[in-house]
């Protein structure tokens, strides 16, 4: 009696195309590590960020995003994320970063305050009490004792950054468009990133 074999076949047709996220931060570490935890080799997205060697003020990370579309170009479905601290900037480079993200549909800003570790803080708690860089920091550490400007992956799980973006979201009544007092709206990129890996 012969075995009945199982044959694979190779899918016709054309690989899918992975949208892209463009992500200028103004971090060279923290940032990177965490939007790179959110993808793995099967993701149908790709993301992309466009990091200098030192820490960066609005204005550099603006004009690296502004370069870098200009030489290779954006596809209309893919996304252009500016990723900034409100750590004392001056409101009216915030207000440049912001201006430029309303050009296009697909471009976004998403600011921090005091800093990108209140979205990591979010992962882990409601971030309450936070009233500047150091309190943000100090409660951070509380979660994630070893952290020291990076990011593990494996401490990245789909259902704490559910969890984050949900927390963020609910602060999210800015008029002004982004948090002139404790808050972020980087979820509103890691939301637009978690939709296109549905797709």
């Amino acid at each position: 009696m012969g075995l009945n074999r199982r044959r694979f076949y190779r899918p016709s047709g054309t690989l899918r195309y992975k949208k892209l996220f463009i992500i200028a931060t103004e971090g060279v570490k923290t940032e990177p590590q965490y939007f790179a935890a959110l993808q793995t080799e099967q993701s149908v997205i790709k993301i992309r960020c466009l990091k200098s060697k030192n820490n960066s003020a609005p204005l550099q990370v603006l004009k690296r995003i502004q370069d870098h579309i200009k030489e290779e170009g954006l596809k209309d479905s893919d996304e252009a994320w500016l990723v900034a601290d409100q750590d004392g900037w001056e409101e009216e480079h915030i207000n440049l970063m912001f201006d430029w993200s309303k050009q296009k549909v697909n471009y976004g800003f998403a600011l921090s305050n005091p800093k990108f570790e209140f979205w990591l803080l979010l992962h882990f708690d409601d971030g309450k009490g936070i009233t500047s860089s150091r309190s943000c920091s100090e409660q951070l550490r509380h979660h994630l004792p070893d952290y020291d400007k990076g990011v593990s992956a494996n401490k990245i799980t789909r259902m704490i950054v559910e969890t984050a973006i949900r927390r963020a979201e609910q602060r999210d009544n800015y008029k002004s468009g982004w948090p002139v007092t404790t808050g972020t709206t980087v979820y509103r990129l890691v939301r637009n990133i978690l939709e296109a890996e549905k797709q």
